[in-house]
């Protein structure tokens, strides 16, 4: 037992320090990740995972105090895996993939470090460790209908006259917009985590963790849906400035305490596991791996490992394009410069432009369009063509997306509304590298082909956008503008100072 707890002093020393280096050697990233926990009320959950991770291991403290930990060099294939992520996410400006492929890292350096018999032990927190990382922001748009469809019939149901404008649900008092915070989806994402470890803890059968999982994610899809309508009705019967009031309280403090208890309630009776039952069985664990290695030679090769990645980020980092020192907006055959909306203001948000312009035209009919126009060099962390708040709506904008619309000349339209109250269409196009889209995914793909294998760095973002006005078609005015202004490809081009 002596020589046992030896290793373990000695290895849990080296992981420790290993740790504390890849920590520090991504650290820019740590602290992104760690801004994020503290104020994201989405991921907040996420400070929570730490103290959890640290409990799950010391209740297998007796069985892997049984077992010797050792140097693995298959690990390594996982620290690799997670420095190519971390490469991949910071190349195209993807946070999530960063975030993974350190947290990866980590794991991979436990799993190097101590061994296969002992990750075996800690497959359940290595693999929980995931829900360090923030994810799931694309369950918002689905959520958010989903609590539309739910909402209207029981506000119908009880007698309220409401109406329903895509995520606007308008009744004789005022209006309600479902946006991405009444979505549900910070306590669907919290509750997932949250299912993962009751599932474990107090489940040995895998079908009955399975339907107590399904259970954690339509429980509070349910309960939301409940909390928007009572919230609307509560508006209803009262004043809309009592009843969002009584809900940030409600939501905020009660309402997913309350989701958790019944969750738990739920799947209380067929809890089949003890809980005094071991995790494991250390005996079944004593194989003697292949492969092994001193434990400061793993640790030297963890980090050399590691440090390959940020070294060839930094390689690639120089890589931009040649830009013009000022751009003009473009002449367009049949449309004349005119004065910007002051009815309904807009412009869309790139702050990390090198070049944006932004102008009004119009037509001899009298309709009028407009064009915005944002170019970049390069792009890299906070300077990024395709983000949150960054594109045709900011963060907490006054202007909120009510609808998607077909498809105008290859590029997205949404309509758009703001107090007053006002509305837009907007027709979004993207050129990164060779291609024309609308697709932030593909934006994110072809940056990343950029940034790894040349290739034109620009990225330009182009948006054509229209008031809604009486007696008027913008789509209409919206499309003739498009096909005046020529192929999107070529505009993008110019701009950026390209030789066409």
């Amino acid at each position: 037992m002596g020589a046992v707890g030896a290793a373990w002093r000695r290895h849990s020393a080296i992981l420790g320090g290993v740790a504390l280096l890849l920590i520090a050697a991504f650290w820019h990233d740590v602290v992104a990740l760690a801004t994020i926990w503290w104020t994201s009320t989405t991921f907040g959950h996420c400070l929570f995972i730490g103290p959890v991770l640290a409990w799950l291991v010391w209740q297998r403290r007796a069985g892997l105090a049984q077992l010797t930990p050792v140097a693995w060099a298959p690990g390594l294939l996982l620290v690799a895996l997670g420095g190519f992520g971390w490469l991949l996410g910071e190349a195209g400006g993807v946070a999530l993939a960063r975030h993974l492929g350190i947290v990866l890292m980590l794991q991979g350096a436990v799993v190097t470090l101590l061994g296969p018999n002992v990750a075996r032990a800690l497959l359940f927190p290595l693999v929980y460790a995931v829900f360090l990382v923030p994810f799931g922001e694309g369950l918002e748009e689905p959520l958010q209908s989903a609590t539309v469809a739910m909402t209207m019939p029981l506000l119908h149901l009880f007698g309220v006259p409401a109406q329903v404008d895509g995520v606007l649900i308008t009744i004789p008092g005022g209006y309600f917009e479902v946006a991405e915070a009444c979505s549900g989806a910070k306590f669907v994402i919290a509750m997932i985590a949250y299912g993962a470890l009751v599932a474990n803890v107090c489940f040995v059968s895998w079908r009955r963790r399975a339907i107590f999982m399904v259970v954690a994610v339509v429980v509070p899809v349910i309960a939301n849906g409940l909390r928007a309508f009572g919230t609307i009705y509560a508006a209803y019967l009262t004043s809309v400035e009592r009843a969002t009031g009584l809900d940030h309280i409600v939501y905020g403090w009660v309402f997913f305490g309350l989701v958790m208890a019944a969750v738990l309630a739920i799947g209380w009776r067929w809890f089949d596991r003890a809980p005094d039952a071991p995790v494991f069985d250390p005996a079944r664990l004593q194989a003697q791996p292949t492969l092994r290695m001193d434990a400061l030679i793993a640790a030297t090769l963890v980090l050399a490992s590691a440090a390959v990645f940020p070294a060839w980020s930094a390689a690639i980092a120089g890589r931009a394009q040649v830009l013009p020192s000022q751009i003009a907006l473009p002449e367009v055959p049949g449309w004349h410069r005119t004065g910007i909306s002051t009815r309904a203001a807009w412009s869309p948000n790139y702050p990390g432009a090198d070049h944006f312009l932004f102008g009004r035209y119009a037509d001899a009919s009298g309709d009028t369009v407009d064009l915005a126009i944002a170019v970049y060099g390069s792009q890299r962390e906070g300077k990024e063509l395709v983000a949150f708040g960054v594109g045709v709506l900011r963060e907490d904008d006054r202007w909120v997306r009510v609808a998607d619309l077909p498809d105008l000349a290859g590029g997205a339209a949404m309509r758009i509304t703001a107090p007053g109250p006002v509305e837009r269409q907007v027709a979004t196009w993207y050129r990164v590298g060779d291609v024309v889209t609308h697709r932030g995914v593909i934006v994110k793909l072809e940056s990343l082909k950029a940034k790894l294998l040349g290739g034109p760095q620009r990225a330009v973002a182009v948006h054509v956008s229209a008031e809604v006005m009486p007696g008027r078609d913008p789509r209409a005015a919206m499309a003739r503008f498009v096909t005046a202004l020529g192929p999107i490809n070529r505009v993008a081009d110019r701009a950026a100072g390209m030789p066409e």
